[in-house]
């Protein structure tokens, strides 16, 4: 099929038709070989507008909605009906046509020389029919052929019995995209469409001999997915026709709106075949869905339809957007029956601009001044019920073609003619347009008939450029009208840049013109109706929009929502929901120390490490500082511990200083007693430093006022037992001298040195790294911790092993010692008080590691004041039984008793 052009071009066109007809007939099941009459497509049943010229071109408009019974005898199709029902839309668009072409004709500078023809045919709105529509135009004026059933089938392409033959270089169609693509794949003519918008023949690869005055629908369905953006729209319904207009536009939709927070909640198919059903089937989806947004692409029959069924059911709250095909039809607006449904309707529209002289052209038509014009009697009749007289039946060109009644849909044509006519009288032929206020004279604001318009001049344009020839002598680089070439026309199409008659700007980019669409919007009137408004405009992608102009389905200027899920407050973020739409979602609080400011956040933000988030989880604040202070329970508590032992101590040593003189007191060695009760004083005291706001000069003081305090107590304790143990052995024979070196004196050093080590350890670590105030950031939480950090562990550690090596080896000497001969043992008590102080500091290392903040500082002093108190009393406490409650024990006697 890719050699049809070169055949339409080189072939008789009636062998050609019977070619294509053959063609056509094997694929339908018709025999076309063995038919006894034959008549190419398109002569002499199918209406068509003619007017000769030079330079004929071809224009393709569906000017009915259902084919005729011709072409539905020839294929054998009787589900579909006879062709009826002239759309008065379509007819001002042929008109249109017809007004450019005499308009150039009357100019004296665009084809100055050359008469511009036109030969317009009805292509039924079906894409067969459109393509025998095409065939009749390209094919050239075949009179007839006859064929006999004994003709060999070669001979039906050899032996045409008359032809005539102009062809036409160009088409002004198709209609439609699909028709479009049927058209220049199949027949290949070189064509200016005004309605065919399907993105796919931008593709000059596939349709290089394609051109276009309508923009593709990557721009008006890329202006409604920003539409719906912007007013915030992310729950929508689409209902989109069963061909290439709905099915790419939804495509290019979706595609715009991926990622951009919006869904489609349904999406139903209409099919024109049962747009009964399918209207009752989407209205029904309508009335049920969730979502107040809906997205219409089809047809305007289609569309009003569906609105007739919403009607019956009373749904007047959702929001349509319109699509070119619909949002400008005059049938939807002016139906008081669907007004209250499609109140508010948004929609994008073909730029409308004006024509001028158009309304007095249409206005001036009358079928007394055109009798060829068998469309202009049909509107004739159907408006003013009279039939205008006897003009050319079923052959509406200038140059009529003999009908052979005998053929039978030729008979069937000329009864239904002749049945219409009886029930009509004759027009007086006062009859006229003009003062008539009537669709079809409004020319306000012309869209697709401006679109034709433009197609024609663009068709001129081309022409004149071709055949303005600067050199007449030399013909080999002239192009005259019998002889134009499609390929040098093509070339000249794709340069035409010219300046319409309203002064604007034309020129193509590949197959298309730059993209301007009208954004419209239907408002109520007082009469009932509904009125066009145009509320804004869209150049290429970007959009231009009134807001304040529109009126809205609901009535009023506030915007519908339409949402699956409200937005999320701030403070919380989206959560999508398993097996749904992105759109649909539920709101989850942020977590601690998250945050987000924005309605409708998908996410929580997290604060800097120095802030948190506020109770409401809307911003972040700073953290505060937290320590251990007196003000609170823990440090309360803490406090009140710290003192009481300290005040315990201290009873217990005025206990001492008074009973001083009793055996109790002396024989345990009273000096090094007072030692001890004055270390474990510190002990308790120095647990206060670790409480309150940490300083230089306090984190410094609190490690070594701990790390000497223990070492001076336990180093009492160890000096004790090696006292305890040196008199045991020295009461063995030859064991005397042992004594001498466990004198005052040396119990006295060896404490004094014991200490010293920890007070040169601690001076050390505190002259090279010395504990530091600083804000502990990793706890999380709305308090940053302040706390006294050990840039050195090594001089903790040694502190700390230190007083653990003293303590292991108090215990050990003391557990040795626990079973000597005596009624009152102190290694004994020194026994039981080393074992709770290990124990408290081998549990005080994992605990004070684990603690987070300021639970540090309050496990380090909960071990400091348990061991103290652990040692207090149980070294301490069977003393005061004794001497206070138990006095008569208190003597030599009962001590030395064994």
């Amino acid at each position: 099929m890719s050699r049809l052009p070169w055949l339409l071009t080189q072939w008789p066109s009636s062998a050609l038709s019977l070619l294509l007809l053959g063609v056509v007939g094997r694929q339908t099941g018709v025999e076309v070989v063995q038919a006894s009459v034959c008549s190419r497509w398109g002569a002499p049943t199918n209406k068509s507008l003619s007017q000769d010229g030079d330079v004929v071109i071809g224009g393709i408009f569906n000017l009915y909605y259902i084919p005729s019974p011709v072409e539905m005898d020839f294929l054998q199709l009787p589900h579909y009906e006879p062709c009826s029902g002239l759309d008065l839309e379509s007819l001002k668009y042929m008109y249109a046509m017809a007004f450019a072409v005499e308009e150039i004709n009357r100019n004296s500078t665009l084809l100055p020389g050359v008469k511009l023809g036109y030969r317009i045919v009805d292509g039924c709105s079906r894409y067969p029919w459109a393509l025998q529509a095409a065939l009749s135009l390209v094919g050239g004026e075949t009179r007839s052929c006859s064929l006999t059933a004994s003709m060999p089938r070669s001979a039906l392409y050899e032996q045409p019995e008359e032809t005539s033959s102009q062809l036409i270089p160009l088409l002004i169609g198709a209609s439609s995209s699909t028709t479009g693509i049927i058209l220049s794949r199949i027949l290949g003519p070189l064509s200016i469409s005004y309605m065919a918008s399907c993105p796919c023949l931008s593709d000059r690869p596939k349709f290089p001999n394609f051109f276009r005055t309508i923009p593709s629908d990557i721009y008006q369905a890329r202006a409604m997915a920003r539409l719906a953006i912007r007013f915030h729209w992310t729950w929508i319904g689409a209902v989109i026709v069963n061909n290439d207009y709905g099915h790419l536009a939804i495509q290019v939709f979706q595609e715009e709106i991926q990622g951009k927070g919006v869904c489609l909640e349904f999406t139903e198919t209409v099919h024109r075949e049962t747009i009964m059903r399918d209207a009752r089937r989407t209205a029904l989806t309508i009335q049920a869905s969730t979502t107040r947004v809906i997205l219409i692409f089809c047809w305007y029959t289609d569309a009003k339809k569906i609105f007739l069924e919403l009607a019956k059911r009373n749904v007047t709250d959702r929001q349509f957007l319109a699509s070119e095909a619909w949002s400008t039809s005059d049938d939807i607006l002016q139906d008081l029956a669907i007004s209250k449904v499609a109140s508010g309707v948004l929609g994008v529209a073909i730029k409308s601009s004006t024509i001028p002289g158009f309304e007095k052209y249409l206005r001036n038509l009358h079928p007394f001044r055109r009798p060829g014009d068998g469309f202009l009697r049909e509107f004739w009749e159907k408006e003013f019920g009279c039939s205008p007289g006897d003009t050319t039946l079923f052959s509406y060109s200038s140059s009529p073609l003999k009908a052979k009644p005998d053929h039978p849909a030729n008979v069937s044509s000329l009864a239904k003619e002749s049945l219409q006519k009886a029930y009509l009288p004759p027009c007086s032929g006062t009859e006229s347009l003009v003062g008539v206020q009537h669709p079809f004279t409004d020319t306000s604001q012309l869209r697709v008939a401006y679109n034709v318009y433009l197609a024609v001049y663009a068709a001129a344009h081309a022409l004149h450029s071709l055949l303005s020839c600067p050199n007449r002598d030399n013909s080999s680089t002239c192009s005259s009208p019998n002889h134009i070439k499609p390929i040098e026309l093509l070339q000249q199409l794709n340069k035409v840049n010219v300046t319409t008659p309203q002064g604007e700007k034309f020129y193509f980019q590949g197959a298309d013109i730059p993209a301007q669409y009208d954004l419209v919007n239907w408002q109520n009137t007082p009469e009932g109706q509904l009125k066009l408004i145009v509320i804004g405009r869209v150049n290429g992608f970007d959009v231009h929009l009134n807001e304040s102009a529109i009126q809205w389905s609901t009535g009023s200027s506030q915007v519908p929502v339409s949402v699956c899920s409200e937005s999320c407050r701030p403070g919380t973020r989206m959560a999508t929901r398993k097996g749904e739409p992105v759109c649909c979602f539920d709101c989850i609080p942020c977590a601690e120390g998250e945050f987000s400011n924005k309605t409708g956040s998908p996410h929580c933000e997290r604060c800097p490490s120095e802030f948190w988030s506020n109770a409401e989880r809307t911003a972040c604040i700073p953290r505060q500082l937290d320590f251990l202070s007196f003000n609170e329970t823990l440090g309360i508590t803490l406090t009140t511990a710290a003192v009481s032992g300290a005040t315990v101590t201290t009873a217990v040593f005025v206990v001492f200083v008074y009973y001083r003189q009793t055996p109790m007191v002396r024989a345990n060695n009273s000096e090094l007693s007072f030692l001890l009760l004055l270390s474990l004083k510190l002990c308790f005291l120095c647990s206060l430093v670790f409480i309150g706001r940490p300083s230089v000069w306090t984190c410094r003081f609190q490690q070594a006022a701990f790390g000497i305090s223990f070492v001076l107590c336990v180093s009492c304790l160890l000096v004790k037992t090696m006292v305890v143990l040196a008199v045991f052995r020295s009461a063995r024979p030859g064991a005397e001298a042992l004594v001498k070196w466990f004198g005052p004196g040396q119990q006295r050093g060896s404490v004094c040195l014991f200490t010293c080590i920890q007070v040169i350890i601690c001076a050390i670590w505190l002259s090279l790294s010395p504990p530091v105030p600083q804000q502990d950031l990793g706890f999380q939480g709305s308090m940053v911790t302040l706390k006294c950090a050990m840039d050195s562990v090594v001089g903790f550690t040694l502190v700390l092993g230190y007083i653990g090596l003293l303590a292991c080896t108090c215990l050990l000497l003391a557990f040795l010692a626990r079973k000597l001969p005596d009624n009152f043992n102190e290694a004994k008590l020194i026994t039981f008080s080393m074992l709770i102080f290990c124990a408290v500091w081998v549990a005080f290392v994992p605990a004070y590691v684990s603690s987070p903040g300021k639970y540090v500082v309050a496990v380090e002093i909960f071990a400091i004041l348990a061991s103290s108190y652990g040692l207090l009393f149980c070294i301490f406490a069977p003393k005061c039984f004794i001497i206070l409650l138990r006095p008569e024990k208190n003597t030599k006697k009962y001590l030395m008793a064994r």
